[in-house]
């Protein structure tokens, strides 16, 4: 079973809705101002913007970059801004790079925010890794210091892929993934109003190439401290994705530098069952480094390259989205959905969604198991409307599908305040949720996307 995490007790964070790179191009070239007819996400609580065309990468500001056009448009480091060193925390090494980077125009939230998590698609080959930071702008017009959203790379040869821990302006605080208003009851007249994005690509000095990124944006949320949540009606249609099913309990004892082994890794082995629902696999060569003996090497490989350094833990949620578009056209963002009916849409789209909750033993029939927070696949829908999840807290793979309680699911994911055993108060996720798509949908799965507010 995924472990408790003090973080993710203090958060009621939000999460990733996976839309791609090659949605209709076109689109505003500055985000001051909200897209026209975009539908609103999560009943009004959720504002999603993600830069991904060739006419996004144009505007902004670039010191060093250059936008690239083509089948999937991009950033890469055209003449390098200049030279930086970074001593690396977790490893103690001092290297040299060559850097560039990209500041966003200024988004308008449609909601005033208390959280903003960023997403990002990017390839880092051999030599190379990004920086993404994150700056926000309160109602009286000041702007709050640019924060390390992340520092990543797909591999861990350069650099220790890693979050920044201490970060903070007495008005905001960067909790591993997720920028929060401190204590938003308290401080009502603290909110996001607007945020940039920044984004610096480094590669090693004299060589050419280096990083591309793909996409580029953040969600930020404002969703109501709440212990139950209004029912959703069901569709009454039943259907069900053919998802592959692994269990992170396959995996206990594994590799305990990566989080303690398999029993925390519910998020990368989420991850990897959509990856490989979407029909991408690691290469032989990739899976070398794994002990031949242990079953499904590319659950470990997920969970080594998910792994965040300072959170120590794999379940990173921007990692995870920015590790599932390391795959050949797959693209991932973090969002909150609204809605049971959210994810009913998506789901007869053909995409599965990866979903956050937390809940006592006897909140969620038949799980057998009670958790401070934990991932799980939602892959379908009874007649009835229950939930069909891919549970990767399971003694096996064959034991990884289940149906749960329709209106027990729907309140332990999307409330944001709940009861331990103890009678504590504590928070829930509010409706987070990890999307992966491929970074060309469908016309009908974009019609989908759009109508959950991710795009």
């Amino acid at each position: 079973m995924t472990a408790p995490t003090p973080r993710r007790a203090l958060l009621a964070a939000a999460l990733a809705a996976a839309t791609a790179t090659a949605l209709p191009t076109g689109g505003r070239a500055s985000a001051a101002t909200p897209s026209p007819g975009r539908a609103p996400a999560a009943n009004g609580t959720v504002d999603n913007r993600f830069w991904y065309t060739h006419a996004h990468w144009r505007a902004g500001t670039h010191h060093g970059t250059a936008a690239v056009n083509g089948t999937r448009p991009g950033l890469e480091i055209g003449t390098p801004a200049g030279r930086t060193d970074y001593t690396d925390p977790h490893t103690g090494r001092k290297s040299t790079w060559e850097y560039a980077t990209w500041t966003s125009p200024v988004h308008r939230s449609t909601v005033p925010a208390t959280e903003a998590i960023a997403s990002w698609n990017a390839r880092t080959p051999a030599g190379s890794w990004i920086q993404t930071e994150l700056r926000a702008t309160y109602p009286d017009g000041t702007a709050g210091p640019w924060y390390v959203m992340g520092r990543w790379a797909a591999g861990d040869g350069d650099i220790r892929r890693t979050s920044v821990n201490g970060q903070g302006d007495g008005r905001t605080t960067v909790w591993t993934d997720t920028l929060a208003v401190d204590a938003p009851a308290a401080a009502a007249g603290v909110r996001v109003t607007h945020w940039q994005l920044r984004l610096t690509l480094h590669r090693r000095p004299g060589t050419s190439g280096g990083p591309t990124v793909w996409l580029a944006g953040a969600m930020a949320s404002a969703v109501p401290d709440r212990f139950t949540v209004p029912p959703a009606a069901p569709s009454g249609r039943a259907h069900e994705l053919k998802v592959p099913r692994y269990s992170q309990e396959v995996h206990t004892g594994q590799y305990p530098q990566y989080d303690n082994g398999g029993e925390a890794w519910c998020s990368p082995t989420s991850s990897q069952m959509i990856i490989e629902y979407w029909g991408r696999r690691p290469s032989a060569a990739s899976l070398a480094w794994v002990d031949p003996e242990y079953a499904d090497p590319q659950v470990c490989h997920a969970a080594r390259s998910t792994y965040d350094a300072a959170y120590k833990g794999c379940g990173n949620w921007s990692f995870n989205a920015a590790y599932a578009a390391t795959y050949r056209d797959l693209a991932g963002v973090v969002t909150r959905l609204g809605s049971l009916t959210d994810l009913e849409t998506l789901v007869a789209a053909g995409i599965p969604a990866i979903t956050s909750q937390s809940f006592r033993r006897e909140e969620l029939t038949g799980a057998g198991y009670g958790t401070a927070g934990h991932l799980m696949t939602v892959i379908g829908f009874t007649a009835a409307g229950d939930v069909v999840a891919n549970d990767p807290n399971s003694p096996d793979n064959t034991s990884v599908r289940r149906v749960y309680q329709r209106r027990e699911f729907e309140n332990v994911w999307l409330r944001t305040k709940r009861h331990d055993a103890e009678g504590r108060t504590l928070s829930g996720s509010g409706g987070v949720c990890y999307l992966y798509a491929p970074a060309r949908p469908t016309p009908a799965q974009i019609a989908a996307l759009r109508q959950v507010g991710v795009v």
